[in-house]
């Protein structure tokens, strides 16, 4: 029970990465126009946080690993709060900008430490269905964000938008402080370039990474694309939005309920990777072959089940293959190949799309997902009597 409550401000903190990501996006772009951003500006202003995360992100798993998650998690939060209420005090698009790298910088700090602190916490027994829960309070800041923003903003202004961010952050912080263990910091060796290489393409890692980049890479494009395919089929504009959180209810519903079955043994690593990617792969081919109303939605569930399935089960694999003394940094490269997955999906489809045809580039994007399920399910290995082919060393 001490696990459990030590791990939920955890989950707080994952809702206010992804309300943050995802809600001062939607805002932005509905916002340019009156903020004064040009649609150059407003490109930039939406990559910084990303960008900021990519570049940052095993930077910060890494100091996790050499000072201890807590403060890193802490002083994450405590800087997206201040991040955040910058923004009321001089709400300017450069401003809004800065602020936006900011948070971006600040969410690369305590987003791997708190999957890091995740899995120590957790334990091999429940690491399942600790991150099906962490991973579905950040589904449900994807889906929740953009219209929580909206509704903040047109209720109260865009500063309300920025002190709730700011009030969750701190909430969360807060909340570290008081119930999160701190997590003694563990002896590591030195490890050189030639042991980081070979610790990033063993099996333990490479897989599951891969695994989580082409689901975001699917997400991405999901995000992107569903909205425009709506708008292709004459569905009103609120169907490409239903669509998307469709997508992540699915996502948020399951994810703890596959967290649960991987830590009884009925779900293998492999098995769950190798079906979700192929149910992504077997969507992908149905939207670009036959558009339709139906099909638009079934490949919303079909994604969300995808990312339901994957998502915990992917990180639970990382976390039973690292070594303790340095799950922060494998924490951050894998968010790095997330990230990847993320910006790279939507733009393989959009450049493919630009001198082909939409149909054609997702059937590109299905052939990738069907690729990374064949790739799962020979390379994942598992062993009697475990749910994810390894030993927790």
């Amino acid at each position: 029970m001490t696990e459990i409550r030590g791990i939920a401000p955890l989950y707080l903190a994952g809702f206010t990465t992804a309300f943050g990501a995802h809600g001062v996006a939607s805002v932005l772009g509905g916002e340019s126009d009156d903020i004064g951003l040009s649609l150059l500006g407003l490109g930039l202003a939406l990559a910084l946080y990303d960008v900021a995360e990519v570049v940052l992100k095993p930077l910060f798993g890494a100091l996790s690993d050499r000072i201890g998650a807590k403060p890193v998690i802490v002083g994450g939060l405590a800087a997206f709060a201040a991040a955040s209420l910058l923004a009321i005090l001089d709400p300017t698009p450069l401003v809004l900008a800065l602020v936006r790298l900011g948070q971006g910088a600040a969410a690369a700090a305590f987003s791997p430490a708190s999957s890091s602190a995740v899995a120590r916490m957790a334990g091999a027994e429940r690491l399942g269905r600790s991150f099906g829960r962490y991973g579905a309070w950040k589904s449900l800041g994807y889906v929740a964000g953009p219209l929580l923003g909206v509704l903040l903003v047109q209720a109260f202004g865009m500063a309300a938008l920025y002190l709730a961010l700011g009030a969750l952050a701190a909430a969360a912080a807060v909340w570290t402080v008081l119930a999160m263990p701190s997590l003694p910091v563990l002896p590591r060796t030195r490890s050189t370039l030639s042991d980081l290489f070979r610790q990033t393409t063993e099996r333990g890692f490479l897989l599951p990474t891969l695994s989580l980049a082409m689901t975001t890479a699917v997400l991405g494009v999901a995000v992107g694309f569903l909205p425009l395919l709506a708008s292709r089929l004459g569905m009103p504009p609120l169907a490409g939005a239903a669509a998307v959180a469709v997508l992540a209810v699915v996502s948020t519903a399951i994810q703890p309920a596959v967290g649960r079955r991987h830590d009884a043994g009925r779900l293998s690593t492999r098995a769950g990777s190798t079906a979700g990617l192929a149910l992504a792969a077997a969507a992908l081919v149905l939207l670009a072959v036959v558009p339709h109303a139906v099909t638009l939605f079934a490949a919303a569930i079909a994604f969300g089940a995808m990312t339901g399935v994957v998502t915990p089960l992917a990180f639970a694999h990382l976390a039973a293959n690292t070594p303790a003394e340095r799950m922060g940094r494998t924490m951050g490269s894998a968010e790095l190949g997330r990230e990847v997955g993320d910006a790279g999906g939507p733009l393989l489809v959009g450049a493919l799309a630009s001198v082909w045809t939409l149909p054609a580039a997702l059937a590109v994007l299905a052939g990738a997902s069907a690729l990374a399920a064949i790739g799962g399910w020979s390379g994942y290995r598992e062993k009697p009597g475990t749910s994810t082919g390894v030993r927790r060393r």
